[in-house]
């Protein structure tokens, strides 16, 4: 479903953040990302976002490749790519029905669709009694729920998850974990890039590890680092 084809990011500033990345992702898979700040996962997300354009090499989605979208196909694009992020990236000014049905309102969803979905994602993420709270009244945790019930609630084929975990405690950690997790078994590809060493570990799901923009290792059922 993802492929990632000798892929090359080079910033004006002469970072090369991706050196020659070739990578497979296939539909319904739980990857972790995981390696030092600088190695290039973040530089690999926002390319397959489409954030970021590749210097050199090819990035496919069913086939298609992004990096020639035209500026109008590119929010077809990022409805099937749900994306949350550790800084979480709320609006403070809306409540949290609003925050995840905004989600919704940039696709061109009717009011009945949005009426519909929104809280049956939120009683998906537990959040279904703080529909009208806001950001500032809501736990890291909470906040992060939210996060999530936004980058899901327009049914997308893929979640990427940047570091999710990184503002929580471990056991608000891990009870995002359990969420993520299933989400997955429900058949969305989990993208998730992370520091969290004893997550990875515990999860033995597929690990992709990053060093200075290479790929270094991909192992099915891996653990953080192979180093003793």
């Amino acid at each position: 479903m993802i492929n990632f084809y000798n892929v090359t990011k080079l910033y004006p500033n002469g970072v090369k953040a991706l050196n020659d990345v070739s990578l497979t992702i296939n539909r319904g898979e739980f990857v972790f990302l995981v390696g030092p700040s600088g190695a290039g996962k973040t530089s690999l997300i926002k390319v397959l976002f489409r954030e970021e354009l590749p210097t050199r090499g090819q990035v496919l989605f069913n086939g298609k490749n992004i990096a020639r979208l035209k500026g109008r196909e590119i929010p077809y694009l990022r409805r099937k790519i749900g994306m949350v992020f550790q800084d979480f990236r709320l609006l403070p000014q809306k409540n949290v029905f609003e925050n995840v049905a905004f989600a919704m309102e940039v696709t061109g969803a009717s009011t009945r669709e949005i009426k519909t979905r929104v809280p049956a994602v939120l009683e998906r993420v537990g959040l279904l009694e703080k529909t009208r709270v806001f950001p500032s009244e809501l736990s890291g945790g909470e906040q992060q729920r939210v996060c999530i019930a936004r980058a899901i609630v327009n049914n997308p084929v893929v979640l990427i998850a940047d570091e999710p975990t990184g503002n929580l405690d471990p056991d608000t950690a891990w009870g995002l974990m359990r969420l993520l997790e299933e989400i997955n078994r429900s058949g969305t590809t989990v993208i998730m890039a992370t520091h969290a060493r004893d997550i990875v570990d515990a999860m033995k799901k597929r690990v992709v590890a990053m060093s200075g923009g290479r790929v270094t290792r991909d192992e099915e059922g891996g653990v953080y680092s192979n180093e003793p």
